[in-house]
């Protein structure tokens, strides 16, 4: 009789806590972030920085 006492509590904590797991949680909603104005780095990059009609020279190593 004691084991099954045991085995019933000990399926109930387990069918408890899984179920408690399962509920849903309200999130926190955060405010959008304003995005920051002239930090674009507009033309800092070098794609298209190439002569026109010159493609860039082949990469040789020396050793």
């Amino acid at each position: 009789m004691k084991k099954i006492v045991i085995a019933v509590g000990a399926t109930l904590a387990l069918v408890t806590a899984a179920s408690a797991a399962d509920l849903p949680h309200r999130q926190p909603v955060y405010p959008p972030a304003q995005a920051p104005i002239g930090k674009m780095p507009i033309g800092k990059s070098p794609i298209g920085k190439a002569p026109i009609g010159k493609a860039p020279g082949p990469i040789v190593s020396r050793y």
